[in-house]
């Protein structure tokens, strides 16, 4: 039998796994990287690369499961070049979503927060210390002072998760609302990654002529930590009329966190 690999995002390893189980999909094997990458997107497109590289003479087939998440185009460059399909779409959230329905909500309300099943989880160690609201909470309105409500897109009915994201909200002063998507386009992907069907190389037309995380613009990284740029602009933030694309556009574990919208 032929060999299939998925190298994945570790915030997805809990719903891959789940998936592969359900379905039966015993031809895949899966390989995480770590989801912290998703604080530096600039680093994804190159970890990414030598997984690939190091699974080559083992896998007949390899396919990613991250979407761009962030790397401004970088990711779909190196894919390119390898041949390897990956997510369709920008990030996780319209991956579970659905590409139209994402969109729609990030065009109904563009000052929303969003949270997944892991980022639930880990909504303290990568949103409060992350973002070092921990240690200076006067930050809090800095970073959240343009959102008014915090969605949850839930891939599972676990109560424990749905209360934590409803604290989630309160703490960051938000509204609250939680949509269950399923697994959505992930689902989806890796049952055909299990039959071997290819769709082609995805690319996100929203980060067409977009430039890759070793450019600059503003004096920001493309790609960089939205914590980091933070301090970089000096907690500035900007009320920007980019912001609903910006949203559709970018990705990260706190993609949605950032003081200066531009990109």
């Amino acid at each position: 039998m032929q060999r299939t690999l998925i190298i994945a995002c570790g915030a997805l390893a809990r719903e891959i796994v789940a998936i592969i189980k359900a379905n039966g999909l015993t031809p895949l094997e899966l390989r995480c990287l770590p989801a912290t990458l998703h604080n530096r997107p600039e680093l994804i497109a190159a970890a990414v690369r030598d997984a690939i590289h190091e699974s080559r003479a083992i896998y007949a087939r390899i396919y990613v499961a991250y979407a761009d998440c962030g790397t401004g185009g970088a990711l779909d460059a190196v894919l390119e070049a390898e041949g390897v399909e990956r997510l369709p779409g920008p990030h996780c959230y319209a991956t579970f979503a659905g590409q139209a329905a994402f969109t729609a909500l990030a065009a109904a309300a563009p000052g929303t927060f969003y949270l997944t099943d892991f980022l639930a989880r880990q909504f303290e160690t990568l949103v409060i210390r992350g973002l070092g609201l921990d240690r200076h909470p006067e930050l809090l309105p800095v970073y959240f002072g343009n959102y008014t409500r915090l969605v949850y897109l839930a891939q599972s009915d676990d109560p424990a998760l749905d209360a934590a994201a409803e604290a989630a909200a309160a703490r960051l002063g938000l509204a609250y609302q939680r949509i269950r998507t399923g697994m959505g386009d992930l689902e989806r992907f890796i049952v055909d990654a299990a039959a071997g069907v290819e769709h082609g190389r995805v690319r996100d037309p929203l980060l067409a002529g977009h430039p890759g995380p070793g450019d600059r613009q503003g004096g920001a990284a493309v790609g960089e930590a939205p914590a980091a740029r933070a301090v970089r602009a000096g907690h500035r933030p900007r009320r920007d009329a980019r912001e609903a694309h910006r949203q559709r556009r970018l990705s990260g574990a706190v993609a949605k966190v950032r003081a200066d919208p531009l990109r």
